[in-house]
């Protein structure tokens, strides 16, 4: 195990971690930050995105020796003590472990849908721009067996650093693709048979009627406006039942609650 140690904030070999919110905000061309002990042990399995470097807290680095010493040889790893740890991402980084990865290309939807077994849970996103509910959402896909996720296009990046650290390593081993802009989404579900579920207050039936296809894909829309009302004319549309004079759910708790009853309640339909 060889680890570089870095005693200079402006040390061109760790340029990729400085200011790290700033960064974040104008987007890093095909890589990304991970962060947490938790989100580099899954980084570091990932068979979808690769670790290109590490910088980490030099009291950290015993207690990741098991990590470090199962990443590929040529990923180079950093130590530095925590003032100038502080000093290159440009606040108080407490969990001292951060590596940069590179993300693989997005597939495209149809191919990644058409890969998907015979028996496929999927769950489509629209215009989820908040960094939290895109991780928790991820999160959910994964705890309960969904195989893919396809975002639309005016969904944020689930490859941002918060959003990778909500979903607790999720978003980068659970596959996704992105629709273009005014692509028709249900169309192509429906072309690579999947049956649709859309969430609403106002479906026409309650979730625990709802079976599960062989291949279904849950659909959910951002908090407040929800999905377009073409989209929901055209779809299967479910809501959850609640208390009196309360109708609405985060979208990540909507995600687990309707994710949890198709993968683990709903009856099989023929």
């Amino acid at each position: 195990m060889v680890v570089d140690r870095i005693d200079d904030p402006a040390d061109p070999r760790i340029a990729a971690y400085r200011d790290v919110r700033e960064r974040d905000l104008v987007g890093r061309q095909g890589l990304f930050i991970a962060e947490g002990e938790v989100v580099l042990r899954v980084l570091a399995r990932s068979r979808l995105h690769r670790p290109v470097s590490l910088l980490i807290a030099e009291k950290r680095i015993a207690a990741l020796s098991e990590i470090i010493e199962s990443l590929p040889g040529d990923v180079p790893v950093y130590a530095a003590g925590q003032a100038v740890l502080d000093a290159v991402v440009g606040f108080p980084i407490h969990r001292g472990i951060l590596a940069v990865g590179r993300r693989v290309a997005e597939p495209d939807p149809a191919d990644l849908l058409a890969s998907l077994p015979d028996d496929a849970l999927v769950l489509v996103l629209s215009g989820i721009a908040n960094h939290d509910n895109m991780g928790g959402l991820f999160r959910n896909a994964a705890a309960f067996g969904a195989d893919a996720v396809i975002l639309d296009s005016d969904c944020c990046d689930p490859l941002y650093r918060k959003a990778i650290r909500v979903s607790v390593g999720a978003a980068l081993i659970t596959p996704f693709a992105r629709m273009a802009s005014g692509a028709d989404i249900l169309g192509l579900l429906e072309g690579q048979g999947f049956e649709t579920v859309a969430l609403s207050p106002r479906g026409q039936a309650d979730l625990a009627q709802a079976s599960r296809a062989r291949r279904t894909a849950v659909v959910l829309g951002t908090e407040g406006p929800g999905l377009a009302e073409e989209l929901l004319a055209r779809a299967k549309t479910v809501r959850i039942p609640m208390a009196d004079g309360f109708d609405s759910l985060n979208v990540a708790v909507t995600a687990g609650v309707v994710l949890h009853h198709l993968a683990f309640v709903a009856r099989r339909s023929s």
